[in-house]
Protein backbone atom coordinates (compact mmCIF):
# COMPACT_ATOMS: atom_id res chain seq x y z
CA UNK A 1 0.00 0.00 0.00
CA UNK A 2 2.82 2.16 0.66
CA UNK A 3 4.16 2.13 -2.90
CA UNK A 4 0.69 3.16 -4.10
CA UNK A 5 0.39 5.62 -1.63
CA UNK A 6 4.14 7.80 -2.72
CA UNK A 7 3.11 6.40 -6.59
CA UNK A 8 0.01 9.15 -6.29
CA UNK A 9 1.33 11.33 -3.73
CA UNK A 10 4.83 12.72 -5.53
CA UNK A 11 3.52 13.14 -8.52
CA UNK A 12 0.52 15.30 -7.23
CA UNK A 13 2.43 17.14 -4.48
CA UNK A 14 5.28 18.09 -7.01
CA UNK A 15 2.73 19.59 -9.44
CA UNK A 16 0.96 21.56 -6.40
CA UNK A 17 5.19 22.69 -5.71
CA UNK A 18 5.05 23.70 -9.27
CA UNK A 19 1.45 25.29 -9.52
CA UNK A 20 3.01 27.49 -6.05
CA UNK A 21 6.05 28.09 -7.42
CA UNK A 22 4.10 29.99 -10.77
CA UNK A 23 1.85 32.12 -8.45
CA UNK A 24 5.46 32.51 -6.57
CA UNK A 25 6.90 33.68 -9.59
CA UNK A 26 3.94 36.14 -10.50
CA UNK A 27 3.70 37.67 -7.12
CA UNK A 28 7.73 38.93 -7.05
CA UNK A 29 7.81 39.95 -10.88
CA UNK A 30 3.92 41.34 -9.48
CA UNK A 31 5.87 42.81 -6.81
CA UNK A 32 8.18 44.87 -8.72
CA UNK A 33 5.31 47.05 -9.67
CA UNK A 34 4.34 47.98 -6.16
CA UNK A 35 2.51 47.09 -2.86
CA UNK A 36 -0.94 48.45 -5.02
CA UNK A 37 -0.35 45.57 -7.57
CA UNK A 38 0.52 43.18 -5.18
CA UNK A 39 -2.64 43.26 -3.02
CA UNK A 40 -4.64 43.71 -6.24
CA UNK A 41 -3.42 40.33 -7.95
CA UNK A 42 -3.27 38.81 -4.09
CA UNK A 43 -7.08 39.51 -3.78
CA UNK A 44 -7.46 38.40 -7.67
CA UNK A 45 -7.00 35.34 -6.23
CA UNK A 46 -8.93 34.80 -3.58
CA UNK A 47 -11.60 35.67 -5.86
CA UNK A 48 -10.19 33.00 -7.77
CA UNK A 49 -10.51 30.51 -4.64
CA UNK A 50 -14.38 31.24 -4.37
CA UNK A 51 -14.70 30.43 -8.36
CA UNK A 52 -12.79 26.76 -7.81
CA UNK A 53 -14.99 26.26 -4.49
CA UNK A 54 -17.83 26.55 -6.68
CA UNK A 55 -15.67 23.49 -9.60
CA UNK A 56 -16.07 21.00 -6.72
CA UNK A 57 -19.61 20.51 -8.08
CA UNK A 58 -18.12 18.85 -10.85
CA UNK A 59 -14.41 18.25 -9.12
CA UNK A 60 -14.83 16.20 -6.43
CA UNK A 61 -18.25 14.18 -7.98
CA UNK A 62 -16.58 13.52 -11.01
CA UNK A 63 -13.62 12.30 -8.64
CA UNK A 64 -15.49 9.89 -6.48
CA UNK A 65 -17.31 8.69 -9.28
CA UNK A 66 -14.23 7.84 -11.29
CA UNK A 67 -12.44 6.27 -8.62
CA UNK A 68 -14.90 4.03 -7.70
CA UNK A 69 -16.05 3.10 -11.26
CA UNK A 70 -12.11 2.58 -11.51
CA UNK A 71 -11.92 0.32 -8.65
CA UNK A 72 -14.82 -1.94 -9.43
CA UNK A 73 -12.82 -1.82 -13.33
CA UNK A 74 -16.10 -0.10 -14.78
CA UNK A 75 -13.78 1.71 -17.15
CA UNK A 76 -16.48 3.04 -19.52
CA UNK A 77 -18.64 4.35 -17.43
CA UNK A 78 -15.53 6.41 -15.32
CA UNK A 79 -15.28 7.75 -19.18
CA UNK A 80 -18.63 8.46 -19.34
CA UNK A 81 -18.56 11.21 -15.94
CA UNK A 82 -15.88 12.93 -17.90
CA UNK A 83 -17.87 13.60 -20.60
CA UNK A 84 -20.99 14.33 -18.05
CA UNK A 85 -18.43 16.64 -16.12
CA UNK A 86 -17.25 18.82 -19.37
CA UNK A 87 -20.56 19.71 -20.03
CA UNK A 88 -20.77 20.76 -16.62
CA UNK A 89 -17.44 22.59 -16.92
CA UNK A 90 -18.33 24.48 -19.56
CA UNK A 91 -21.88 25.41 -18.67
CA UNK A 92 -20.76 26.79 -14.74
CA UNK A 93 -17.61 28.57 -16.68
CA UNK A 94 -20.22 30.57 -18.75
CA UNK A 95 -22.08 31.70 -15.95
CA UNK A 96 -18.80 32.63 -13.42
CA UNK A 97 -17.25 34.17 -16.53
CA UNK A 98 -19.89 36.43 -17.26
CA UNK A 99 -20.89 37.64 -13.60
CA UNK A 100 -17.33 38.09 -12.70
CA UNK A 101 -16.38 40.24 -15.56
CA UNK A 102 -19.75 42.89 -14.54
CA UNK A 103 -19.18 42.85 -11.35
CA UNK A 104 -15.40 42.83 -11.00
CA UNK A 105 -15.15 46.40 -9.55
CA UNK A 106 -17.49 45.50 -7.38
CA UNK A 107 -16.16 42.66 -5.82
CA UNK A 108 -12.69 44.83 -4.97
CA UNK A 109 -14.95 47.26 -3.60
CA UNK A 110 -16.87 45.07 -1.25
CA UNK A 111 -13.43 44.23 0.18
CA UNK A 112 -12.66 47.63 1.30
CA UNK A 113 -10.02 48.23 -1.06
CA UNK A 114 -8.75 51.72 -2.26
CA UNK A 115 -8.98 53.41 -5.77
CA UNK A 116 -5.68 52.04 -7.21
CA UNK A 117 -6.11 48.49 -5.95
CA UNK A 118 -9.74 48.54 -7.23
CA UNK A 119 -8.16 49.76 -10.95
CA UNK A 120 -5.46 47.02 -10.93
CA UNK A 121 -7.29 43.96 -9.12
CA UNK A 122 -10.39 44.54 -11.75
CA UNK A 123 -8.15 45.02 -14.91
CA UNK A 124 -6.26 41.48 -14.06
CA UNK A 125 -9.51 39.93 -12.87
CA UNK A 126 -11.43 40.60 -15.86
CA UNK A 127 -8.73 38.96 -18.25
CA UNK A 128 -8.92 35.87 -16.12
CA UNK A 129 -12.40 36.03 -16.94
CA UNK A 130 -12.29 35.77 -20.03
CA UNK A 131 -10.35 32.47 -19.98
CA UNK A 132 -12.55 30.68 -17.39
CA UNK A 133 -13.67 27.88 -19.50
CA UNK A 134 -9.95 26.82 -19.79
CA UNK A 135 -9.23 27.08 -15.99
CA UNK A 136 -12.63 25.40 -15.56
CA UNK A 137 -11.73 22.19 -17.89
CA UNK A 138 -8.30 21.99 -16.69
CA UNK A 139 -10.12 21.54 -13.08
CA UNK A 140 -11.61 18.51 -14.62
CA UNK A 141 -9.11 17.03 -16.38
CA UNK A 142 -6.54 16.75 -13.52
CA UNK A 143 -9.27 15.49 -10.76
CA UNK A 144 -10.56 13.08 -13.77
CA UNK A 145 -6.78 11.71 -14.36
CA UNK A 146 -5.99 11.63 -10.80
CA UNK A 147 -8.92 9.71 -9.55
CA UNK A 148 -7.96 7.01 -12.44
CA UNK A 149 -4.85 6.67 -10.69
CA UNK A 150 -2.51 8.91 -13.31
CA UNK A 151 -0.99 11.89 -11.33
CA UNK A 152 2.20 11.95 -13.51
CA UNK A 153 1.06 13.25 -17.16
CA UNK A 154 -0.45 16.31 -14.62
CA UNK A 155 2.89 16.46 -13.28
CA UNK A 156 4.74 16.51 -16.99
CA UNK A 157 2.11 19.16 -18.56
CA UNK A 158 2.74 21.55 -15.27
CA UNK A 159 6.35 21.65 -15.66
CA UNK A 160 5.74 22.58 -19.38
CA UNK A 161 3.24 24.97 -18.63
CA UNK A 162 4.71 26.73 -15.37
CA UNK A 163 7.81 27.67 -18.21
CA UNK A 164 5.23 28.76 -20.48
CA UNK A 165 3.73 30.83 -18.05
CA UNK A 166 7.43 32.15 -16.75
CA UNK A 167 8.23 33.41 -20.10
CA UNK A 168 5.01 35.08 -21.20
CA UNK A 169 4.84 37.10 -17.44
CA UNK A 170 8.40 38.43 -18.57
CA UNK A 171 7.48 39.02 -22.06
CA UNK A 172 4.13 40.60 -20.91
CA UNK A 173 4.62 42.55 -17.64
CA UNK A 174 7.42 44.27 -18.35
CA UNK A 175 7.04 45.01 -22.08
CA UNK A 176 10.04 42.91 -23.94
CA UNK A 177 10.49 40.83 -26.61
CA UNK A 178 8.37 43.36 -28.72
CA UNK A 179 5.44 43.77 -26.50
CA UNK A 180 4.08 46.35 -24.99
CA UNK A 181 4.65 46.83 -20.91
CA UNK A 182 1.16 45.45 -19.51
CA UNK A 183 2.00 45.67 -15.95
CA UNK A 184 -0.84 43.28 -14.24
CA UNK A 185 -2.95 42.72 -17.33
CA UNK A 186 -0.13 40.63 -18.93
CA UNK A 187 0.43 38.86 -15.51
CA UNK A 188 -3.22 37.99 -16.57
CA UNK A 189 -2.81 36.65 -20.29
CA UNK A 190 -0.01 34.51 -19.23
CA UNK A 191 -2.00 32.82 -17.05
CA UNK A 192 -4.54 32.22 -19.24
CA UNK A 193 -2.25 31.05 -22.23
CA UNK A 194 -0.92 28.81 -19.80
CA UNK A 195 -4.24 26.97 -18.89
CA UNK A 196 -4.95 27.09 -22.49
CA UNK A 197 -1.68 24.91 -23.03
CA UNK A 198 -2.76 22.83 -20.66
CA UNK A 199 -6.33 22.37 -21.73
CA UNK A 200 -5.06 21.35 -25.23
CA UNK A 201 -2.30 18.18 -23.67
CA UNK A 202 -5.26 16.75 -21.36
CA UNK A 203 -8.14 16.94 -24.32
CA UNK A 204 -5.12 15.05 -26.36
CA UNK A 205 -4.76 12.26 -23.76
CA UNK A 206 -8.43 11.64 -22.96
CA UNK A 207 -9.56 11.26 -26.63
CA UNK A 208 -6.40 9.33 -27.55
CA UNK A 209 -7.20 5.57 -27.83
CA UNK A 210 -5.39 3.23 -25.15
CA UNK A 211 -5.22 5.73 -22.19
CA UNK A 212 -6.02 5.40 -18.79
CA UNK A 213 -9.11 7.33 -19.19
CA UNK A 214 -10.70 8.74 -21.97
CA UNK A 215 -14.07 10.48 -23.25
CA UNK A 216 -17.36 8.68 -23.68
CA UNK A 217 -19.94 10.30 -25.59
CA UNK A 218 -23.21 9.34 -23.63
CA UNK A 219 -25.23 10.79 -20.86
CA UNK A 220 -25.84 8.98 -17.94
CA UNK A 221 -28.93 10.47 -15.97
CA UNK A 222 -28.18 8.42 -12.80
CA UNK A 223 -24.51 9.29 -12.94
CA UNK A 224 -25.01 13.28 -12.91
CA UNK A 225 -28.07 12.78 -10.30
CA UNK A 226 -24.31 11.24 -8.27
CA UNK A 227 -22.07 13.18 -8.94
CA UNK A 228 -24.51 16.95 -7.82
CA UNK A 229 -25.48 14.56 -5.10
CA UNK A 230 -21.70 14.09 -3.72
CA UNK A 231 -20.57 17.89 -5.61
CA UNK A 232 -22.93 19.69 -4.43
CA UNK A 233 -21.89 19.33 -0.45
CA UNK A 234 -18.36 19.68 -1.21
CA UNK A 235 -18.96 22.55 -3.43
CA UNK A 236 -21.65 24.79 -0.32
CA UNK A 237 -18.40 23.58 1.71
CA UNK A 238 -15.58 25.54 -0.53
CA UNK A 239 -18.23 28.13 -1.39
CA UNK A 240 -18.92 29.32 2.35
CA UNK A 241 -15.30 28.16 3.27
CA UNK A 242 -13.23 30.61 1.04
CA UNK A 243 -16.20 33.34 1.32
CA UNK A 244 -15.92 32.92 4.93
CA UNK A 245 -11.81 33.13 4.66
CA UNK A 246 -12.75 36.04 2.55
CA UNK A 247 -14.08 38.02 5.38
CA UNK A 248 -10.86 36.27 6.97
CA UNK A 249 -9.10 38.75 4.69
CA UNK A 250 -11.72 41.87 5.36
CA UNK A 251 -10.53 41.44 8.85
CA UNK A 252 -6.84 41.27 7.48
CA UNK A 253 -7.51 44.61 5.44
CA UNK A 254 -8.89 46.57 8.21
CA UNK A 255 -5.54 47.08 9.56
CA UNK A 256 -3.90 48.40 6.41
CA UNK A 257 -2.55 47.95 3.16
CA UNK A 258 0.86 46.46 4.55
CA UNK A 259 -1.01 44.27 6.65
CA UNK A 260 -3.08 42.90 3.69
CA UNK A 261 0.24 42.78 1.52
CA UNK A 262 2.33 40.88 4.14
CA UNK A 263 -0.63 38.38 4.35
CA UNK A 264 -1.05 38.16 0.68
CA UNK A 265 3.19 37.54 0.68
CA UNK A 266 2.62 35.20 3.74
CA UNK A 267 -0.16 33.00 1.82
CA UNK A 268 2.00 32.12 -1.21
CA UNK A 269 5.11 30.89 1.02
CA UNK A 270 2.88 29.07 3.75
CA UNK A 271 1.08 27.56 -0.03
CA UNK A 272 4.90 25.73 -0.28
CA UNK A 273 3.72 23.42 3.25
CA UNK A 274 0.59 22.54 1.75
CA UNK A 275 2.64 20.87 -1.29
CA UNK A 276 2.92 17.28 0.55
CA UNK A 277 -0.61 17.85 1.93
CA UNK A 278 -2.19 18.23 -1.01
CA UNK A 279 -0.16 15.03 -2.55
CA UNK A 280 -1.02 12.64 0.19
CA UNK A 281 -4.23 14.32 0.21
CA UNK A 282 -5.00 13.27 -3.34
CA UNK A 283 -3.60 10.06 -2.59
CA UNK A 284 -5.81 9.28 0.42
CA UNK A 285 -8.82 10.71 -1.72
CA UNK A 286 -8.37 8.15 -4.73
CA UNK A 287 -7.24 4.87 -2.89
CA UNK A 288 -10.36 5.49 -0.75
CA UNK A 289 -12.34 5.24 -3.78
CA UNK A 290 -10.50 2.97 -5.51
CA UNK A 291 -10.42 0.60 -2.38
CA UNK A 292 -14.13 1.23 -1.55
CA UNK A 293 -15.26 0.66 -5.01
CA UNK A 294 -13.51 -2.77 -5.08
CA UNK A 295 -15.35 -3.64 -1.67
CA UNK A 296 -11.78 -3.42 0.16
CA UNK A 297 -12.74 -1.35 3.14
CA UNK A 298 -10.14 -1.88 5.69
CA UNK A 299 -7.34 -0.93 3.28
CA UNK A 300 -9.46 2.44 2.03
CA UNK A 301 -9.35 3.03 5.99
CA UNK A 302 -5.44 2.39 6.41
CA UNK A 303 -4.49 4.39 2.81
CA UNK A 304 -5.69 7.23 4.65
CA UNK A 305 -3.44 6.80 7.85
CA UNK A 306 -0.47 6.09 6.02
CA UNK A 307 -1.14 9.33 4.24
CA UNK A 308 -1.89 11.08 6.80
CA UNK A 309 2.04 10.21 8.76
CA UNK A 310 3.75 11.10 6.38
CA UNK A 311 2.36 14.30 5.87
CA UNK A 312 2.78 15.00 8.92
CA UNK A 313 6.83 14.93 8.56
CA UNK A 314 6.58 16.40 5.84
CA UNK A 315 4.69 19.42 6.61
CA UNK A 316 5.93 19.26 10.55
CA UNK A 317 9.47 19.87 8.98
CA UNK A 318 8.38 22.69 6.65
CA UNK A 319 6.47 24.01 10.15
CA UNK A 320 9.96 24.73 11.91
CA UNK A 321 11.52 26.55 8.75
CA UNK A 322 8.82 28.58 9.07
CA UNK A 323 8.70 29.27 12.65
CA UNK A 324 12.20 29.46 12.52
CA UNK A 325 13.57 31.59 8.83
CA UNK A 326 10.31 33.68 8.11
CA UNK A 327 11.92 37.19 7.89
CA UNK A 328 14.83 35.48 5.52
CA UNK A 329 11.50 33.94 3.22
CA UNK A 330 9.52 37.24 2.95
CA UNK A 331 12.77 39.22 1.91
CA UNK A 332 12.36 37.71 -1.69
CA UNK A 333 9.53 39.10 -2.15
CA UNK A 334 9.16 42.62 -0.62
CA UNK A 335 11.69 45.09 1.17
CA UNK A 336 9.37 46.66 2.73
CA UNK A 337 9.85 46.45 6.67
CA UNK A 338 6.72 46.82 7.74
CA UNK A 339 5.57 44.12 5.35
CA UNK A 340 7.99 41.57 6.87
CA UNK A 341 6.65 42.38 10.39
CA UNK A 342 3.60 41.42 8.97
CA UNK A 343 4.11 38.70 6.71
CA UNK A 344 6.68 36.88 9.65
CA UNK A 345 4.23 37.24 12.27
CA UNK A 346 1.35 35.21 10.14
CA UNK A 347 3.92 32.54 9.22
CA UNK A 348 5.44 31.84 12.70
CA UNK A 349 2.07 31.23 14.09
CA UNK A 350 0.85 28.87 11.33
CA UNK A 351 4.15 26.72 11.32
CA UNK A 352 3.45 25.83 14.43
CA UNK A 353 -0.26 24.49 13.09
CA UNK A 354 1.28 22.63 10.22
CA UNK A 355 0.31 18.85 11.94
CA UNK A 356 -3.05 19.86 12.33
CA UNK A 357 -3.24 20.93 9.34
CA UNK A 358 -2.02 17.77 7.63
CA UNK A 359 -4.83 15.55 9.47
CA UNK A 360 -7.06 18.50 7.76
CA UNK A 361 -5.74 17.91 4.82
CA UNK A 362 -5.19 14.27 4.16
CA UNK A 363 -8.55 13.05 6.15
CA UNK A 364 -10.82 15.66 4.80
CA UNK A 365 -9.45 14.24 1.33
CA UNK A 366 -10.13 10.59 2.18
CA UNK A 367 -13.60 11.52 3.54
CA UNK A 368 -13.96 13.17 0.00
CA UNK A 369 -13.03 10.29 -2.15
CA UNK A 370 -15.49 7.98 0.08
CA UNK A 371 -18.45 10.43 -0.69
CA UNK A 372 -18.76 11.47 2.21
CA UNK A 373 -18.94 15.23 1.31
CA UNK A 374 -21.79 15.87 3.60
CA UNK A 375 -19.45 15.25 6.81
CA UNK A 376 -16.74 17.25 5.76
CA UNK A 377 -19.23 20.02 5.27
CA UNK A 378 -20.23 20.14 8.61
CA UNK A 379 -16.78 19.85 9.70
CA UNK A 380 -15.50 22.70 7.99
CA UNK A 381 -18.29 25.23 7.92
CA UNK A 382 -18.79 24.77 12.00
CA UNK A 383 -15.34 24.87 12.68
CA UNK A 384 -13.99 27.75 10.86
CA UNK A 385 -17.31 30.15 11.55
CA UNK A 386 -17.10 29.45 15.73
CA UNK A 387 -13.62 28.87 15.96
CA UNK A 388 -11.91 31.19 13.95
CA UNK A 389 -14.39 33.83 12.46
CA UNK A 390 -15.97 35.23 15.05
CA UNK A 391 -13.01 34.99 17.61
CA UNK A 392 -10.97 37.03 14.59
CA UNK A 393 -14.23 39.48 14.31
CA UNK A 394 -14.34 40.07 18.27
CA UNK A 395 -10.11 40.77 18.37
CA UNK A 396 -10.90 43.53 15.91
CA UNK A 397 -13.20 44.84 17.59
CA UNK A 398 -11.88 45.38 20.81
CA UNK A 399 -8.90 47.14 18.90
CA UNK A 400 -6.16 44.40 19.81
CA UNK A 401 -3.22 43.90 17.50
CA UNK A 402 -3.23 41.55 14.25
CA UNK A 403 -1.18 38.92 16.18
CA UNK A 404 -4.33 37.66 18.42
CA UNK A 405 -6.28 37.36 14.92
CA UNK A 406 -4.05 35.00 13.55
CA UNK A 407 -4.07 33.50 17.31
CA UNK A 408 -7.34 32.44 16.83
CA UNK A 409 -6.61 31.24 13.26
CA UNK A 410 -3.78 28.76 14.76
CA UNK A 411 -6.40 27.50 17.55
CA UNK A 412 -9.22 26.70 14.83
CA UNK A 413 -6.34 24.57 13.44
CA UNK A 414 -5.64 22.41 15.87
CA UNK A 415 -9.46 22.03 16.37
CA UNK A 416 -10.79 21.29 12.74
CA UNK A 417 -7.10 18.18 12.71
CA UNK A 418 -8.73 16.67 16.19
CA UNK A 419 -12.59 16.71 14.68
CA UNK A 420 -11.40 15.16 11.48
CA UNK A 421 -9.19 12.70 13.25
CA UNK A 422 -12.18 11.53 15.48
CA UNK A 423 -14.77 11.36 12.55
CA UNK A 424 -12.30 9.52 10.78
CA UNK A 425 -11.30 6.63 13.34
CA UNK A 426 -15.42 6.05 13.69
CA UNK A 427 -15.40 4.35 10.37
CA UNK A 428 -18.54 5.37 9.64
CA UNK A 429 -17.77 6.96 6.74
CA UNK A 430 -16.21 3.65 4.50
CA UNK A 431 -20.41 2.93 4.58
CA UNK A 432 -20.92 6.06 2.56
CA UNK A 433 -23.29 5.62 -0.76
CA UNK A 434 -23.07 7.22 -4.01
Amino acid sequence: MKQNVLRLAIPAALKHLLDIIQILIDMIMIGVLGAAALAAVGLSMQFMMVIQAVMSVYAVGSSALISRYIGSARRHRASAVVYIGSWIALLASAVVGTVGWIYSDDFFRWMGSDAEVIRLGSDYFQILCLGMGLIFLDTLAYNALSAAGDTKSSLAIKVVSAFLNAGLNYLFIFGHGGFDAMGVEGAAYATVCAYGFTVVVYGWLLLKKGGVLGVYPILMLADVRRLIAVGLPAAFERVLGVSSFLLFVVIIASYGTQALAGYQIALRIEALAFMPGFGFSVAAMVLAGQYIGARQWDHAYQAGVLSSKIAIVFMGSVGIILVAFPEYLVRYFTNDAATIEYASIYLRLVGISQVPLALTFVLSGALRGAGATKMTMRISILSLWIFRIIPAYAVMKMGLGIFWVYVAMTVETFIKGWWFWRVYRRKEWLETKI
